[in-house]
């Protein structure tokens, strides 16, 4: 059973970055396409990047290209979400998600059966 495990949240500054790290136990992520969501207060969960298993494609949701990139390292069996210029409405609770989609190109923002636990990001001065 593959368990995901997020990290790196926090409270950082308006122009600032942090990098979220998404790993992985009981299974390797090599066959895992991967999505980062993101869910604010009041508001519905929304996909921010994906990455597919093949490590590309990529996918962006609009307010984040630009700003976030989705790097995944198989060798450490790990994930990441490097956020830069970060703005107050990014703030939210940030997820990943993995799924063993038959293309090994699919990259979407729904369909995934894994899920972390969440970690908590504040982007305030």
């Amino acid at each position: 059973q593959l368990q995901l495990v997020e990290s790196g949240g926090g409270l950082v500054q308006p122009g600032g970055s942090l990098r979220l790290s998404c790993a992985a136990s009981g299974r390797t992520l090599d066959y895992y396409a991967i999505g980062w969501f993101r869910q604010a207060p009041g508001k519905e969960r929304e996909g921010v990047a994906c990455i597919s298993r093949r490590g590309r494609p990529t996918k962006y949701t609009d307010s984040a290209k630009g700003r976030f990139t989705i790097p995944r390292d198989n060798a450490k069996n790990t994930v990441y979400l490097q956020m830069n210029s970060l703005k107050p409405e990014d703030t939210a609770v940030y997820y990943c998600a993995a799924d063993l989609f038959n293309d090994q190109d699919m990259c979407v923002f729904s369909g995934y059966d894994y899920w972390g636990q969440g970690t908590q990001v504040t982007v305030s001065s």
